[in-house]
């Protein structure tokens, strides 16, 4: 029987993982299926695209079945982001002088099927989330494991779609702007359909 790795991949799985890795570091290019095949002596391409769909929904590559060479390393889509101290905001304070940690943000991009979203509008401006801001979502599945106070982006028939806090009480959804000049919005459970979390704000300067 496979057994699984510390980071959920079978044996299989992971010993294919490593060989694209050491291949694109190569080559830097994705290799073909039958290349793949003969790194991992198969006759046939049915265990590779098995473990090419694994790979895909465990967040470790982005590849789309039946396309040659579309496939990426959600790993090297970005590797970190270099911390180099504080910056103050109030009064003043050394500035950095050298490299202490990577930002690493690569397991919110390996998260599965998230997706981007524009701001528009100031009703989120007091929780730092401004008009033309981007956020990055992850999909709601079951609205029931959402807490109280998660920002969600939530689609109200005839209203459209609008980013909030959310909160339920009594039977009741209310999703709240973070900008005093905004009603709460109270609705039925069954008269809002839930898109997705919040991950991250990405803001161009």
């Amino acid at each position: 029987m496979d057994t699984i790795s510390e980071g959920g991949l079978t044996e299989a799985q992971n010993e294919l993982f490593l060989w694209i890795k050491d291949y694109i570091k190569k080559f830097q290019h994705s290799p073909s299926i039958r290349q793949m095949m003969k790194a991992m002596r198969l006759k046939s391409p049915a265990p590779i695209q098995s473990r090419l769909k694994h790979l895909q929904e465990k967040g470790y590559i982005k590849w789309q079945e039946g396309k040659a060479r579309t496939l990426q390393l959600v790993e090297e889509i970005i590797e970190g982001v270099p911390i180099l101290g504080s910056v103050a905001a109030g009064g003043l304070i050394e500035t950095y002088s050298d490299v202490q940690e990577n930002l690493d943000i690569s397991e919110v991009l390996k998260k599965k099927n998230i997706f981007a979203l524009t701001v528009n509008g100031d009703s989120m401006i007091d929780a730092c989330i401004a008009d033309g801001d981007m956020v990055l979502m992850e999909p709601i599945t079951n609205y029931f494991s959402l807490r109280n106070g998660t920002i969600v982006s939530a689609l109200v028939p005839g209203l459209g779609t609008t980013l909030k806090y959310f909160f339920k009480r009594n039977n009741k959804i209310f999703l709240e702007a973070a900008n005093p000049n905004y009603d709460p919005i109270e609705l039925n459970p069954d008269d809002v359909v839930f898109q997705g979390k919040l991950l991250a704000v990405w803001r161009k300067i």
